[in-house]
């Protein structure tokens, strides 16, 4: 008998949740709103900034995400905390840098230690549901660092990315689904999401699609879209297409609901694209710290409280969602670790931001570590099957987080992005370390390196990203945490 996952079709018809006004200017910057918003993360998997329509890509079809560009909180600068996978999501839980807590590259995990969003939401009594890739940890329920041990009430999770028709960990137990993956995915979270409504309990909903991840393997609707182009590209833009599509079905449903109003809907990518995908003209691409590499596309709908279209042009990114969210909600959490993200509040509400903190980026020299979540999947269901307990070598704690790291090394290559202005570190070979500066509002593409030009901001930025790794390090050796956490 195949498991297969049960789609709720209860529509709940009246709101659930007030529609909330937009925020008083006057309100205490840690005073709760009267009536908690939802929120839902979404976030795509390779996406590059260019990859949607609104950026002026020449053949994307993208209405679902043009239309919330038009009509939202829209970010021209929005930054991946990492040019690779792993990385940006745990830095979407932690606010934090992912070299912290040795997430260093694809397939590394979170520590068991951090303090996570949905542990922190479930503090104001929050339902919790993640959706779709996890790739922070196994999806078997003994990890301590499953979706369910790092905060989750309902979990719908795949190891790594995925395809049509993929194999999901419900709760820990392997369920078979049928469909596209991004429609599979937004499904499980509309059924968590239904749910919360009829019980009139605010939520947070992690939806993390595996589009569009290689392979690409696009349903025969979206290839005709694309059908003059080589099959290649037809597969990952009808990727996109389908995850554009599965996001249209998801605020149809918000609005359905009655709770569109006072739900936050954040949706952007983890890292940049490799080809056929588009970085819409910035250089580099996955992987690097160009802007290629770590630009992503992001836009906020919140209808209370965004009323009117706007562009951002201001640095954001993935770890300054975690203290906006908390701040919007009046959490403090105890024993907090220090934050690389700054909260958005002001931002989001219209009223004068500033950013107090630069942007910090680093790749750890570390390789990635394989994660085939079908496999994966199906050896637990056999597991599952034959009713065996056995245990799971990558449910323990990775040793790189164990391990204690040199303090006066800095390995790999980083980035320092301070207003306008980026800075690049990279190591070489000869122990010799290059510098580059650039203008990113005069020249996005990083093409005129002005380290000769501005000294003084030169040597500003590369003292303060120096004393910024430093600090990571201190984390990354376990500093941060108290003893009931170590």
């Amino acid at each position: 008998m195949r498991p297969v996952l049960r789609i709720a079709t209860l529509l709940i018809s009246a709101a659930t949740f007030g529609h909330g006004a937009e925020a008083n200017a006057d309100t205490k910057r840690n005073e709760p709103a009267a009536s908690p918003p939802n929120i839902i993360l979404c976030m795509a998997d390779d996406q590059g900034w260019g990859d949607v329509a609104y950026n002026g890509h020449p053949l994307l079809k993208t209405p679902t995400l043009d239309e919330m560009a038009a009509t939202g909180l829209r970010f021209d600068r929005f930054y991946a905390a990492a040019p690779v996978c792993s990385p940006t999501r745990g830095s979407v839980m932690t606010g934090r840098h992912p070299n912290r807590f040795a997430c260093f590259s694809w397939g590394h995990t979170l520590r068991p230690q951090e303090i996570t969003l949905a542990e922190a939401v479930k503090s104001k009594g929050y339902a919790t549901g993640h959706f779709g890739k996890w790739h922070l940890g196994p999806v078997d329920s003994r990890s301590p660092v499953s979706p369910g041990n790092s905060g989750f009430d309902e979990w719908f999770s795949s190891p790594n990315f995925y395809e049509n028709n993929p194999l999901m960990s419900h709760n820990g137990k392997v369920v078979e689904t049928q469909g596209e993956g991004s429609q599979v995915t937004v499904d499980a979270a509309l059924e968590f999401i239904r749910e919360s409504a009829q019980k009139k309990q605010p939520f947070l909903a992690v939806v993390w699609f595996g589009s569009p991840h290689t392979p690409h393997i696009a349903v025969e609707e979206d290839l005709q879209t694309y059908r003059d182009q080589p099959a290649r590209v037809q597969n990952y833009l009808g990727e996109i297409t389908a995850m554009d599509r599965a996001m249209k079905h998801l605020r149809d449903e918000l609005r359905t609901l009655g709770i569109a109003d006072n739900t936050l809907l954040w949706y952007t990518s983890d890292n940049g694209a490799l080809s056929p995908g588009s970085t819409g003209g910035l250089s580099g691409q996955k992987g690097t710290l160009r802007e290629g590499g770590i630009r992503v596309p992001a836009i906020i709908e919140w209808p209370a409280v965004i009323k009117s279209p706007r562009t951002v042009k201001t640095p954001c990114g993935t770890v300054d969602i975690y203290p906006t969210i908390l701040d919007l909600l009046g959490i403090t959490m105890p024993n907090q670790p220090g934050l690389d993200g700054v909260s958005l509040r002001s931002l989001i509400a219209g009223e004068e931001f500033r950013r107090s903190k630069p942007l910090g980026f680093w790749v750890y020299p570390a390789p990635g570590r394989p994660v085939r979540s079908h496999q994966i999947l199906q050896a637990l269901a056999r597991e599952q099957a034959a009713g065996v307990n056995a245990s799971v070598a990558t449910s323990e704690e990775p040793e790189e987080s164990r391990q204690t790291y040199p303090r006066d090394e800095r390995p790999g290559p980083a980035a320092w992005i301070d207003g306008d202005y980026k800075l690049h570190r990279v190591p070489a070979n000869t122990g010799e370390t290059k510098y580059t500066l650039f203008n990113l509002a005069a020249d996005p593409e990083e093409k005129n390196d002005l380290s000769s030009t501005h000294p003084e901001r030169l040597k500003q930025m590369q003292t303060a990203l120096e004393a910024w790794q430093k600090s990571v390090l201190q984390s990354l050796n376990g500093n941060d945490y108290p003893s009931d956490r170590k």
